[in-house]
């Protein structure tokens, strides 16, 4: 690849201007006919249509004026989203300019239309009409949108080198944010590299492209190199080292960005708010919600929807509730689905449902996009039979009501229901998007059909010419390891060149822990720990691979290594809503008033449930101690707290539901299996990865998790 020069991608070629996008014709030639305005028109509502923009075009009509004022008129036009009147300005100016166009494609541009936007292009392009710095960047923006056939943009890209435009900051950025959207980093890299002058947005899209693929140590050194950081580059770090699984570091990284000075604008607070409530910080959540008032931006959406959330995940019900029901009936009607979405994000079934009752009492009707928020709610809660309530009860059902109920059969477990769902939805001529296929692979995954899986992955892309991300990519991961083939993981990781995406590299060494294979998990762990050094998560499992075998001086050697770092494992955190209120535990937890009770009882079912069958698997313990003082060490595990204050709290056949903020414990999951057995219980435990429902000695994951 010559970067002076236009040939950018093989078998691509370009012409001088004014045809400079006749890539399009080789590539995709999207025809604009007037039929597609009116159909792109007709989504839009009569309250986007101003009549003072149509009294004024009658008025420019009577007076002759049309010729004179016409770009003003249809930038009116454009800008209240009447597309439909903007196209009819449009075909009545009687010389449109570059200026117009613009304008014309500027308004498509602006609800997602990017395949009208690229036919505006092609037709710009055919008229003899050149595009300036701020056209380009409007279309490379839509590019970013549709980045299933990366030639086009490419294609812009070439033709500017060639021609020598200017390139100005807006313009630099909108190519090297069309890359990264791409996942074309090579390119992207070389770009930053070249670029004379930087600003700011610069730096963030090349940071959040390396958080993007969770490559932390590029992302750190060039917010470290970044020379003057605003409130934006800050929130693009802590919320991407968030997002890696790297809260400490990101609450470091916060109390840094307080002491340097930047203000904090609402995407900071919403940020800071779910790192407190990641990390169940609640004295912190309390001193952000205090400067949230002082500042006076709780009327923001994202900002009450992250408060309401830090509340209930540090169990401050009452603090949650207050906040929803103390807003104005018109403001909590607009903003449902933040507290919905507050609800499902911390596992609370009893106020989620008294916010669906009020919602319901207060007479706002459940549209398709407040359906989809209450059915994630109730999936994201455990009741999977009232999701399932409100999508029956849905008369109009679009993509995402679709996917929310085929995500969340696929996270409780029933893979072949959301497979049936998802071509139920095909089959009334509903299209998948990349969620969608997130949802039906995950399903496949979880119910272990490989077949059904790689052919859904072959769909998404041939089919449907949907770019697998990150989670597809993981998904198919997980699937080959459940069928324990892992060479086969280790070719599709080549094939795909996914090798810095340090998700797929985490589902490969759980896979190498089920299936006992030490010497691989050893090499796929020295992968892993190259992408993610600061991330807890791949020390402990590798030790927990080395304790099965008991392996002590490998597992001594990499809990010293962690140690060296300075990384610190998220302790490990289970809670439970009774009578509206959270009760939270963690390991050995002797905090709660009935601490005494709750520990007589576990002590008692352990005994009882070891009569049946059960007994203690010490393989979670890293450290090389006693057998007695190992079992010790794992019966008091945060689930098992939390689910013997629900018995003892609950009448006999009450189903008992825990949320966990890691992954179940191999012994956790036994004494589970057991307990339900032994109290004709159903237990649902919600961990990091999917929920499990325990019935009659059986587990939902078939032992696979």
């Amino acid at each position: 690849m010559k970067w002076g020069y236009c040939y950018l991608s093989p078998g691509v070629s370009f012409v001088r201007c004014p045809q400079i996008f006749s890539v399009i014709s080789i590539t995709k030639k999207i025809p604009i006919t007037p039929k597609s305005y009116w159909y792109s028109s007709s989504t839009f509502s009569d309250s986007m249509n101003y009549p003072n923009s149509e009294v004024l075009h009658a008025k420019l009509i009577k007076n002759g004026c049309v010729g004179i004022r016409g770009n003003h008129l249809l930038n009116l036009y454009a800008k209240s989203q009447n597309l439909e009147q903007a196209h009819k300005m449009f075909e009545e100016i009687p010389q449109t300019d570059v200026f117009s166009w613009t304008v014309l494609i500027s308004g498509f541009a602006r609800i997602g239309l990017s395949a009208d936007v690229l036919g505006l292009f092609t037709k710009m392009q055919d008229q003899g009409v050149c595009p300036n710095q701020f056209t380009l960047s409007i279309v490379l923006k839509s590019c970013s949108s549709n980045v299933n056939d990366s030639r086009i943009g490419k294609g812009i890209h070439g033709w500017i080198l060639r021609n020598g435009l200017d390139l100005d900051a807006v313009l630099n950025n909108s190519i090297l944010d069309y890359y990264v959207k791409c996942r074309c980093f090579g390119y992207a890299e070389k770009l930053f590299g070249l670029m004379a002058e930087k600003d700011t947005v610069s730096w963030n899209i090349m940071m959040s492209s390396y958080l993007q693929i969770g490559d932390m140590q590029k992302s750190v050194d060039l917010f470290r190199q970044l020379p003057g950081k605003d409130a934006a580059s800050w929130n693009t770090m802590i919320d991407g080292l968030m997002r890696n699984g790297c809260e400490r570091v990101a609450l470091e990284l916060l109390y840094k960005m307080v002491a340097a000075g930047p203000a904090f604008n609402k995407l900071t607070f919403s940020i800071a708010l779910v790192l407190a409530s990641s990390l169940s910080v609640l004295g912190l959540g309390k001193q952000i919600h205090t400067q949230v008032l002082k500042v006076g931006v709780l009327d923001d959406g994202f900002v009450r929807n992250s408060l309401i959330d830090m509340y209930c995940k540090c169990g401050e019900m009452e603090k949650a509730s207050v906040i929803f029901k103390h807003l104005p009936q018109e403001s909590s009607m607009m903003n449902s689905e933040d507290v919905v979405s507050a609800c499902a994000s911390a596992g609370v079934l009893e106020l989620g449902r008294q916010v669906h009752g009020y919602i319901q009492k207060i007479g706002h009707g459940l549209d398709v996009f407040l359906g989809s928020s209450i059915i994630d709610m109730y999936v994201k809660c455990g009741s999977l039979n009232d999701a399932w309530l409100i999508f029956n009860q849905a008369k109009d059902r679009n993509v995402v009501l679709w996917t929310s109920m085929i995500s969340g059969c696929a996270l409780h477990g029933q893979g072949r229901e959301a497979v049936r769902l998802f071509e139920l939805m095909i089959n009334e001529g509903i299209t998948p998007n990349e969620v969608s296929f997130v949802g039906v692979l995950t399903a496949c995954s979880h119910a272990g059909l490989l077949e059904e899986g790689c052919k859904y992955f072959r769909l998404m892309r041939e089919v449907y010419g949907i770019r697998p991300g990150a989670e597809h990519f993981t998904c198919m991961v997980d699937l080959y390891g459940r069928a324990g083939r892992l060479n086969e993981i280790k070719e599709f990781i080549h094939n795909n060149a996914i090798s810095k995406l340090s998700s797929v590299w985490r589902s490969f060494l759980s896979s190498c822990r089920v299936h006992k294979n030490i010497e691989m998990g050893i090499w796929v762990c020295k992968k892993l720990l190259e992408l993610e050094p600061f991330d807890a998560g791949p020390y402990i499992l590798f030790s927990s691979i080395c304790a099965t075998e008991h392996r002590w001086e490998e597992a001594a050697k990499i809990r010293s290594l962690m140690q060296q770092r300075g990384v610190k494992k998220n302790p490990s955190q289970s809670w439970i809503q009774l009578k509206n209120q959270v009760h939270s535990f963690v390991m050995g937890d002797r905090s709660h008033p009935q601490d005494t009770k709750i520990y007589s009882y576990l002590d008692e079912l352990i005994g009882r449930l070891k009569e049946i069958g059960y007994s203690t698997d010490v393989t979670p313990v890293m450290q090389d101690v006693e057998q007695e003082q190992r079992q010790v060490l794992l019966g008091y595990h945060s689930e098992k707290l939390a689910i013997a204050y629900g018995i003892i709290s609950t009448a006999p056949g009450t189903p008992i539901r825990v949320m966990k903020n890691l992954r179940v414990c191999i012994d956790c999951h036994n004494f589970i299996k057991y307990a339900s057995e032994l109290l004709g219980r159903e237990i649902i435990i919600r961990d990091i990865h999917r929920f499990h429902h325990f019935k009659h000695g059986h587990c939902s994951c078939a032992d696979y998790w």
